[in-house]
């Protein structure tokens, strides 16, 4: 596949940096950069369906009221174990908990709880209600992680694509003011995110994201960066995008900039969906990178 900065420059009016709108639209098109996506969303899905007939699991908890909020939980073999709560990608708008169940294979042999949550989707649900909605299921994990042999004290929020947004508010949460702990997050991983809203709203993407000046703000986790840091892990492919490289990297920069320890990692030759399957070979470098962080 070629290089972002060699075949995605579209002639015209600038809009937001250096690009024009049609550039624009295209640096935030996850799909349309990366022609063979299908095979590795299929792949998920396969996936998904033979670790949830394997491992042992609780599908479809709910963590609210509504009908979208629910998880699926794999517990730990051990009591007292660390939890990896996934967000899934998709844009805000498709996808579920049901596809992220793959990774309870790396997870859960490694000794952890694995903990898969979903959300209402975009355009029908706005970006603040996602986020919500995603904060109130860590709160249940914190609150429930005990019942499947989870330490509610060793949590760790990972995500991709909009699962890396999403992570990114995760971090920025005031859980204290929550009723948590300040530090209920005691790891991050984000691949692939967004972590400054304000070009996804220039873009074409926000014919579903749906945000105006102020949403793009209050949803940039990039803003907010929170008085309580944790080890936070950013990857990205290589061959993604300039604005989604730049957008983890200048993430990294903002956490590094309050003390907080960062890692970044670009997987080399990886597309945006190309880099799914790093977290299935439990000795693959994403994988050991993650694992290291929780000290597993």
């Amino acid at each position: 596949m070629a290089k972002a900065t060699t075949s995605y420059r579209v002639k015209g009016k600038r809009v937001y940096r250096d690009f024009s709108q049609a550039e624009l639209n295209i640096q935030y098109d996850a799909r349309g950069t990366a022609p063979d996506g299908q095979y590795y969303r299929d792949l998920q899905k396969t996936e998904s369906e033979r670790v949830r007939a394997e491992f042992e699991c609780r599908l479809d908890v709910p963590y609210g009221d509504t009908p979208e909020e629910i998880l699926d939980i794999f517990p730990a073999t051990q009591p007292g174990s660390p939890v990896v709560y996934f967000i899934h990608g998709g844009y805000w708008r498709s996808s579920s908990q049901r596809h992220l169940d793959l990774y309870a294979a790396t997870f859960v042999p490694a000794g952890a709880a694995y903990v898969s949550v979903n959300y209402a989707l975009a355009p029908g649900a706005t970006i603040d209600e996602i986020v919500r909605q995603c904060r109130a299921g860590l709160e249940w994990v914190w609150r429930n992680a005990s019942d499947f042999n989870g330490d509610p004290d060793r949590i760790h929020v990972n995500g991709r694509s909009a699962g890396g947004h999403l992570t990114g508010m995760m971090l920025a949460t005031d859980w204290a003011s929550r009723g948590l702990p300040a530090d209920t997050l005691k790891g991050a991983t984000a691949v692939s995110g967004m972590y400054d809203l304000e070009p996804v709203r220039l873009s074409n993407a926000n014919d579903w994201a749906r945000l105006d000046k102020q949403a793009a703000f209050r949803n940039s986790p990039i803003h907010h960066i929170p008085p309580v840091g944790c080890p936070l892990l950013l990857a990205w492919g290589g061959t993604e995008t300039e604005e989604f490289k730049r957008q983890s990297r200048d993430f990294g920069v903002a956490w590094a900039s309050r003390g907080y320890p960062v890692r970044t990692m670009e997987l080399a030759d990886k597309h945006h969906f190309a880099t799914m399957p790093d977290l299935l070979d439990p000795q693959g470098e994403l994988s050991r990178a993650v694992l290291e962080q929780m000290k597993l």
